[in-house]
């Protein structure tokens, strides 16, 4: 059976940025907008709870549970990369983490042919359009948007023992890293509101629901876009056993993210021509960069045993989590309403790096970020990486059948200079974490372990341990070369009526964690199909080391 209706807009993926592009253009009352979304909905306790997320974060019920090809470099692994499936997609069971990447990152990109309007000026507006920061607005942030921003209090004497280490080994205090200064360390702010997480879902689109001319579907998976010619004019999905057709009037809007954007593009007739007949797929545009130049941050722990019970560990045991539950059902307080990743900080891995390349989050327990081990005893851990790899993969077919899932392959520290930077992570950390802030609590190192000392020892160490921190990004690249997929307009070339709005378009992938970038480009994009005056350029002082050249710190 193949029923079919008709919308001006057809938004495939209701994940970080389908959230927002539902909202804002159903905001246009004359607008009719459909929302396809593979997954159901986010009623569960354990997305609503921010000490949770590990639940959804492990298993595939709310997730689509990806995991790469063999890593080339990484001993032959499979490494583990999930993606939401649920309405708000990641953000719905990412760690709430809310950092937007450095000024510098934005610039960079606008130096690309065609992206002049991607500057940090023009992105920043954008940022605070959609924050509601509950400590109010300010040159660099905005209050009374949908997306709710928290400062963590840091209760815990693990995260100040970690800040202050941090300043006795050298390193600045930031009170924001989203603001002036990003290099440093201090609190990490996150996307939850009065102890609950705050998604897109949350933020963007349930307020947008009632909405007679916006249609939201869960539960549909898309097979394919439809076109005419060269001009997409809908989307193909099943649902409930029975394929059906959901016409657009105006555009096609991708935002399934940097897996499966490229992966329905390439089902559609628009990716590599060859590759694309090898599946007997139809070409209807030649394009090799669909799927290629994917990215990705990777993280390792340095973890330690600590001596004091201060730590989360004894959060762990069956009563203690039921505790935690009950008094975060009843009052939405207590450790079940922080994500834990409380502080954190950035910082460049040597003398001549301009803007920070390694990203720290401190966690006062010592367990894998997943959930799926964890320590039998007191513990913390320093999570880092870098932020800026060289080294990039991509996302394939293995056959047309859209229900199979693509073949991943990120090429995680394939060149030395990737290699040479996660090195430098792991004696920085040690560096940081010997200080006398941590005396009362720092017993023996658990990771890498106190006998990992070469560089040979801790290639070994990452090649063994070293995992992503879920940041996909970059598969359907914006530009204007011929590796490009989109324009600056987020534009599907070679095609009509078409574009990608999700984390896949970013030409290079930013320094920090991926939501907020993923929400302003979507935020952004919204003015650009709406056809609206963009938001006016900002231009405020972000903070550049005066010594970058010659110092480290």
């Amino acid at each position: 059976m193949r029923s079919s209706e008709e919308f001006d807009y057809v938004i495939v993926g209701a994940g970080s940025a389908g959230c927002v592009l539902a909202n804002r253009l159903s905001e246009d009352a004359d607008v009719q907008l459909a929302v396809l979304e593979a997954g159901g909905p986010d009623h569960s306790i354990f997305i609503r709870m921010p000490a949770a997320f590990s639940v959804p974060l492990a298993n595939d019920r709310y997730n689509w549970y990806y995991h790469t090809e063999p890593e080339p470099a990484m001993d032959g692994r499979r490494m583990y990369c999930p993606r939401g499936r649920v309405l708000g997609g990641s953000s719905s069971i990412n760690g709430m983490v809310y950092i937007r990447g450095h000024a510098f990152d934005y610039d960079g990109w606008a130096q690309r042919p065609g992206l002049a309007h991607w500057s940090y000026a023009h992105c920043l507006p954008y940022f605070m359009r959609c924050e509601n920061r509950l400590q109010g607005a300010d040159d660099y942030h905005g209050s009374g948007g949908p997306l709710a921003v928290t400062t963590p209090s840091m209760r815990n004497p693990l995260f100040h023992a970690f800040v202050e280490a941090a300043q006795q080994a050298g390193y600045a205090y930031t009170r924001d890293m989203n603001g002036f200064r990003q290099e440093g360390f201090g609190p990490m702010d996150q996307t939850t509101l009065r102890g609950r997480r705050w998604s897109t879902m949350r933020a963007y689109l349930r307020p947008a629901m009632w909405r007679p001319n916006l249609r939201v579907l869960p539960r549909c998976l898309a097979l394919r876009v439809v076109f005419e010619g060269r001009r997409a004019v809908g989307v193909e999905y099943a649902r409930g056993g029975a394929v059906r057709f959901a016409r657009a009037r105006r555009e096609v809007i991708l935002s399934g993210g940097a897996i499966n954007s490229p992966q329905l593009l390439m089902l559609s007739g628009v990716g590599e021509a060859d590759a694309l007949r090898r599946l007997d797929l139809p070409v209807i545009a030649d394009l090799a960069g669909v799927g290629a130049n994917l990215q990705d941050h990777i993280e390792i722990y340095v973890q330690h045993a600590c001596t004091q019970p201060v730590s989360l560990y004894s959060t762990q045991k069956p009563l203690a989590k039921l505790a935690v539950g009950l008094r975060w059902l009843l009052t939405s307080t207590g450790p079940g309403a922080s994500n834990h990743f409380e502080a954190g900080g950035f910082i460049r891995s040597r003398a001549g790096v301009r803007h920070p390349d390694l990203q720290y989050h401190f966690l006062p327990i010592a367990a894998d970020y997943d959930g799926k081990e964890k320590i039998d005893q007191h513990g913390f851990q320093a999570h880092v990486g870098p932020m800026r790899p060289t080294s990039s993969g991509s996302v394939r077919l293995r056959s047309s059948d859209p229900r199979q899932h693509p073949a991943i392959q990120f090429n995680y520290l394939q060149t030395e200079g990737d290699r040479a930077e996660m090195r430098a992570a792991v004696r920085l950390t040690r560096e940081i974490l010997a200080q006398h802030a941590f005396d009362p609590f720092r017993g023996r190192e658990l990771r890498p372990g106190p006998d990992v000392v070469t560089d040979a020892q801790m290639d070994a160490f990452a090649r063994a341990r070293a995992e992503s921190a879920y940041h996909p990004s970059c598969s359907c690249a914006m530009g204007s070369d011929s590796r490009a997929v989109v324009d600056g307009e987020l534009r599907v070339r070679g095609v009509e009526a078409l574009r990608v709005v999700d984390a896949s378009v970013m030409p290079a992938v930013v320094s920090g964690n991926l939501n907020a970038p993923t929400i302003m480009i979507a935020e952004k994009a919204a003015d650009l199909i709406r056809a609206r005056r963009p938001l006016e350029p900002m231009q405020v002082p972000v903070f550049e080391h005066p010594n970058y050249r010659t110092a480290q710190r």
